[in-house]
């Protein structure tokens, strides 16, 4: 390990702090224990991430016995080892943290692939009907090219697009990039950002009603604020 990342000290924390504070490290051990395994995935949950710093950090935390690849038909995919999958709390207490203490976002936070990739993968997917059904979401407040998003569950799973699929539209959801942000974030809630119009959905009066339970929050808007 370089000179430049250690700390010198015995402490447990300084040791541990010496792997883990490196720029992005924890934020790829996020993505793994979310369940990303292949490159690309990873990069999708760190869009802002080089791909060359990716592989870096890939390789430090392998060293470190904190991941292993495995190699399969030409195809790389990452897990956490038993080491790695203990820092699971620590990324919690982190997130839960953060929540109750860092509740600020900046314009520079507002991130549309991480939130429409991090939406896909924590949806209820039990609660979407049982055939193909498409959300479209229209963004203001972003550049146009990361303004339409299309979140699609077929056959129990999900994906997101940011190009038009093809299919049926069941519901729009228009709004802006940062309001989205907070509804997901747990900040405001669906039906407050309804009733002062923060957020409109157009479609079916079925689906429009069915929308927020579709969507609903990440795991972290549970978490409960200071007063």
């Amino acid at each position: 390990m370089p000179e430049k990342s250690k700390y010198g000290q015995f402490c447990p924390v300084a040791k541990a702090m010496e792997l883990l504070d490196e720029r992005w490290t924890l934020l790829v051990v996020r993505e793994l224990l979310a369940g990303s395994a292949h490159f690309n995935d990873l990069r999708r949950g760190v869009p802002k991430m080089s791909p060359a710093l990716l592989s870096k950090r890939l390789k430090s935390l392998s060293r470190a016995g904190v991941i292993e690849r495995t190699d399969v038909d030409g195809r790389s995919s990452y897990a956490l080892t038993p080491c790695g999958r203990e820092l699971a709390p620590v990324v919690e207490a982190l997130g839960q943290w953060g929540v109750r203490w860092m509740p600020e976002i900046g314009d520079d936070d507002l991130d549309p692939h991480l939130l429409m990739w991090d939406i896909h993968r924590s949806i209820p997917i039990d609660a979407w009907p049982r055939t193909r059904t498409v959300v479209a979401f229209t963004l203001s407040g972003v550049a146009a090219k990361a303004s339409r998003w299309w979140l699609m569950v077929s056959e129990g799973a999900s994906d997101v697009c940011d190009f038009d699929p093809g299919y049926d539209v069941a519901a729009t959801v228009e709004t802006s990039l940062r309001t989205l942000i907070e509804l997901w974030r747990g900040d405001i809630s669906w039906s407050r950002a309804m009733l002062n119009g923060a957020v409109t959905i157009t479609g079916g009066a079925d689906a429009r009603r069915a929308v927020p339970g579709w969507i609903g929050q990440s795991r972290m808007a549970a978490v409960p604020r200071p007063a």
